[in-house]
């Protein structure tokens, strides 16, 4: 397993050791001791898994009370995947790293605590995992403004599929951030 610092150091892209022969193949998708190694000593406590269609847009997400550090990947499909720091403290507050995470190329993103995530499907569907360091709780998460001129992202899609939560995300210049 390797990991290796984004334009946002703090956001990692993990890339693990696949093993791969006629019969199939195999990789470990999670080790607590190799991610420590590279600067991650986080304790998951919630798996998620979510099947989306194409175009369907999931984020900005957050929680400011309750931070969740989140490991993401792609299990089925493909998807264009964002993060955003939001750690005013940040020497890169306001900035975002995007990748594309997919079954194909099995690279998982960490997205640390302090940071929005979201995610849009390219593929027709796409299944997604990600293991958080701290729960759901739904009074404390904040949705960022998935569009937001202020963000710059350049999503690959003009019309995305939006739940109403994040048809009312709020622009950065009001979004509750932290310290």
């Amino acid at each position: 397993m390797q990991a290796v610092p984004t334009e946002l150091p703090d956001v990692l892209v993990v890339t693990p050791r696949v093993f791969e022969d006629a019969r199939g193949f195999f990789y470990e998708s999670w080790n607590r001791r190799a991610l420590a190694a590279a600067g991650v000593d986080a304790e998951f406590v919630q798996d998620n898994h979510s099947r989306s269609v194409r175009g369907v847009l999931r984020g900005l997400h957050y929680q400011v009370q309750h931070a969740q550090g989140k490991l993401v990947r792609v299990v089925a499909g493909e998807v264009f995947d964002v993060a955003v720091d939001l750690r005013r403290s940040s020497p890169t507050f306001g900035r975002h790293v995007t990748r594309v995470l997919s079954a194909g190329n099995r690279d998982e993103l960490w997205v640390p605590p302090g940071f929005a995530h979201g995610f849009v499907v390219l593929s027709e569907t796409a299944d997604f995992l990600y293991k958080t360091t701290d729960y759901w709780y739904p009074e404390h998460e904040r949705t960022l403004l998935w569009n937001d001129p202020a963000l710059g992202i350049a999503w690959p899609v003009d019309a995305p599929i939006l739940a109403p939560k994040d048809v009312a995300g709020v622009p950065l210049a009001r979004a509750d951030v932290f310290p």
